[in-house]
């Protein structure tokens, strides 16, 4: 699904975020990603999802090299990736459904469609009674599940989330590490950039570790935490 080979992002002023990474992950597979805050997590994820490209080096999506896709076909690009933030980044004056629909909205998806795969996502995350809600009258973890809803509504192959649980509490982090979970049970990839390590443990999934943008082995990982 996703192959990462020999990437380095280099920013200007010469900070490297990545360092030679080299990185599979397989179709259907839950992956985590640890490392402290400037390891490069979220680096990886804005690659992947060709908000930036690499300096050097090939990333691969579902056989697409994120090189080749000209600037006019990103758009077409990112409908097969669902993407999920910490700071959710929702537009607070518009109610809840208009939110799950913006993706839809943008590719050009007619209404009848629209807001029967927007009442589905709402149904999969647990909120569809709060659909014209607004969401500034929501809490922090049913805010993080709008933010889910969005990202799957276009029925992505792929989600990619970081640091999707940095403000919520225990219970409501494991609460939407369950939700990512059915995804996952239905076939989506799914790759999580978490430094929750008591929660990543719980979840019982493969992860690997990032230090100063590269990989790195467990017992290295451990002094960090």
């Amino acid at each position: 699904m996703i192959r990462i080979e020999d990437v380095t992002k280099r920013y200007p002023g010469g900070q490297e975020a990545l360092s030679g990474l080299n990185l599979t992950v397989d179709k259907g597979e839950m992956l985590f990603i640890t490392g402290h805050s400037g390891a490069g997590k979220s680096t990886l994820l804005r690659l992947i999802a060709l908000i930036e490209r690499p300096s050097s080096g090939q990333v691969i999506v579902d056989g697409q090299n994120t090189r080749r896709v000209k600037r006019r076909r990103i758009p077409a690009y990112r409908r097969q990736i669902g993407m999920v933030f910490q700071d959710h980044k929702l537009l607070y004056d518009r109610p809840v459904a208009d939110n799950v629909a913006l993706p839809l909205v943008i590719a050009g998806v007619n209404h009848r469609d629209t807001g029967r795969r927007v009442r589905a996502a709402l149904d999969q995350v647990g909120l569809l009674h709060k659909e014209r809600r607004n969401p500034e009258t929501l809490s922090a973890g049913e805010q993080q599940r709008v933010g889910i809803a969005r990202a799957i509504v276009t029925r992505p192959k792929l989600l990619i989330a970081d640091e999707p649980t940095g403000n919520l509490d225990p219970d409501l982090s494991l609460e939407v590490m369950r939700i990512f979970r059915r995804f996952n049970e239905v076939g989506v990839t799914l790759l999580i950039a978490s430094h929750d390590i008591s929660l990543i443990d719980r979840m019982g999934c493969p992860r690997i570790a990032l230090d100063e943008g590269r990989l790195v082995a467990d017992e290295e990982e451990e002094s960090w935490q």
